[in-house]
């Protein structure tokens, strides 16, 4: 899968392109990110990527001029692309959106900066994405979460394919506690169903966990889940 990133700032990705298991997928072939920087499409002789607001008001905004000809030139060398503005006005990031963009063969991410972009940059994007309620300095943080949380999802990325299937999200649930040695720390033991070897009641004890703690820490989405006779029967107390 190739990422065209569209940032005034292409220096903050290359540690974390490079390292840990982006890295890898760069090393394998499975992922490609092109960098492009809006500054090389501008005309006058300061390089001017922003102005002041019409109508007035504090901090400055990206100009659309440099951005959507960085954007035009892109799709020419390398062909067309799901293009993507970050901004918080954007739709929230959620976990079957990572799955449908893991579906596309080149996603541009466009990382607005300062007061935001010009209103008219959006007609030269497909979508917008937003990766929380807050305001970062600039959109280039949320263009690393949608690689890192995209790359998860192609092939030959992850060492195990069937770690994703439990993880936070993937069925509407977050994902349950997980342990590992020592058996004992500090204290606290790891709980007995895990270490009983009976693999229908681990089973059963992770799903309780996962419907628990959805319920407790996201219960919107908790509303949403159609529960099973076994979840209902898990959730009136068997003992799992």
């Amino acid at each position: 899968m190739i990422f065209e990133v569209v940032t005034l700032f292409p220096e903050m990705f290359s540690s974390v392109m490079s390292s840990s298991l982006l890295g890898k997928a760069v090393e394998k072939g499975a992922l490609t990110v092109h960098l492009t920087d809006p500054r090389a499409f501008t005309t006058d002789k300061h390089h001017s990527v922003d102005d002041t607001p019409y109508g007035g008001g504090a901090g400055m905004v990206m100009r659309p001029d440099p951005v959507v000809a960085a954007i035009e030139a892109v799709e020419a060398a390398r062909g067309p692309a799901h293009k993507i503005l970050l901004a918080p006005t954007g739709a929230p990031l959620t976990q079957p959106t990572v799955l449908r963009l893991a579906a596309l063969p080149r996603v541009m991410l466009v990382c607005g900066r300062y007061e935001g972009v010009d209103e008219r940059v959006r007609a030269f994007c497909d979508e917008e994405l937003s990766i929380g309620d807050y305001v970062l300095t600039g959109g280039e943080l949320a263009a690393m979460v949608v690689v890192d949380a995209v790359a998860r999802r192609l092939p030959r990325v992850l060492g195990n394919a069937d770690s994703q299937l439990d993880e936070s999200f993937e069925a509407g649930l977050l994902e349950h506690p997980q342990y590992t040695r020592p058996a004992v720390f500090r204290g606290a033991a790891v709980p007995d169903a895990l270490v009983s070897g009976n693999h229908a009641r681990i089973r059963r004890w992770r799903r309780l966990q996962s419907l628990l703690r959805t319920r407790q820490r996201r219960p919107e989405l908790f509303a949403r889940l159609a529960l099973s006779d076994e979840d209902r029967a898990l959730l009136d107390g068997e003992e799992p």
